[in-house]
């Protein structure tokens, strides 16, 4: 393993990330989200209910920086927010009808561009792309855990 390969597979992933974004974003007739707006998302996707502070442990990223991006989800009608009946100073997070519909127009888009680019990859590349999956993802964690 070189710097070079670990150059080319850090800017290979880059544009995979880039190109599939855009193009789904594009597909489903909507401007893209910012990537901070988006992690947001995605975070209140997977835990329902979490909290401002709890998100931002979970990004790596200060409080306030998710205040402001929770605040820019709300009024586009993409994150909703209720006080913690236990505790009145926190407010819990949860995606509403909007954001579920516009990010599952937006995954299925982004399947539909895999699949298609996977199919035109002779069958040896895409084997060895679809079994690297599980590790891609383990790096992914990897990575998040080193912040």
């Amino acid at each position: 393993m070189t710097e070079e390969t670990l150059a080319e597979l850090g800017v290979a992933l880059g544009d995979l990330h880039r190109v599939l974004r855009r193009t789904a974003s594009q597909r489903t007739g909507r401007v893209a989200l910012p990537d901070a707006q988006v992690e947001v998302l995605r975070v209140v996707q997977r835990q329902p209910g979490i909290s401002v502070r709890e998100a931002a442990e979970r990004l790596g990223i200060a409080p306030n920086t998710v205040s402001t991006l929770v605040g820019e989800l709300t009024s586009a009608g993409l994150l909703s927010r209720e006080r913690d009946p236990d505790d009145r100073r926190t407010v819990r997070l949860g995606l509403t009808d909007a954001a579920r519909k516009r990010t599952a127009a937006y995954s299925q888009h982004r399947l539909c561009l895999l699949a298609a680019a996977l199919a035109q990859l002779d069958a040896g590349d895409r084997e060895r792309l679809l079994a690297a999956a599980p590790a891609l993802s383990r790096l992914a964690d990897q990575v998040a855990h080193q912040r």
